[in-house]
């Protein structure tokens, strides 16, 4: 009986959330979803929120992925952007969390070094070396979308590598490893 995974990869923002889906049997990657929510349209920050949230379940409940992995916040100078993207990333880790996804963080370096080899590669990099993994037959217009699905397949390859990044099986786990700085 073959091995099957489905994965969700998230690339989190509040103006575009990009995501991809891969299906896994054995040891071969397809493609399910290449996509992005486009959120520049709406001024309120928690609708944003709320509609990040409510696709991430949709997508959950629509592919039933085995694991969730997601881009996690790069340190900027900007502090109210890293702000919005930290609830970004917040708010979809937590809709998989709802559901019992288990979910890993890759920094955007180990993404982008697990996909194209260089951790300093562009988005265009990136985008072309999975359209090539992939056989994908265009790139998207945005490519926040293949930055979802680099964090995905970069899930794929760290698979059994404890090195990957932080991971949480539910509620509990993330409480746990986070208990220093929630109490």
């Amino acid at each position: 009986m073959p091995k099957e995974k489905i994965i969700l990869g998230i690339d989190p923002g509040t103006t575009i959330m990009g995501y991809g889906l891969i299906k896994v049997v054995d040891k071969n990657m397809s493609l399910l979803q290449l996509n992005e929510l486009m959120l520049k349209k709406y001024s309120d920050h928690y609708t944003k929120l709320k509609l990040i949230f409510e696709r991430t379940i949709e997508l959950i409940d629509t592919y039933h992925p085995d694991e969730i992995a997601i881009e996690a916040p790069f340190f900027g100078k900007n502090v109210q952007s890293m702000l919005k993207l930290g609830r970004a990333q917040g708010v979809a880790m937590a809709a998989g969390l709802s559901r019992e996804v288990s979910i890993t963080e890759y920094s955007p370096k180990k993404i982008k070094m697990a996909i194209t080899g260089n951790g300093n590669a562009s988005k265009e990099q990136v985008a072309k070396m999975l359209q090539s993994i992939l056989g994908l037959k265009e790139i998207p217009k945005n490519l926040d979308a293949t930055d979802g699905l680099a964090a995905a397949v970069c899930h794929f390859y760290n698979e059994g590598k404890q090195q990957g990044g932080k991971s949480y099986s539910g509620w509990g786990s993330f409480v746990k490893q986070n208990e220093k700085r929630i109490g």
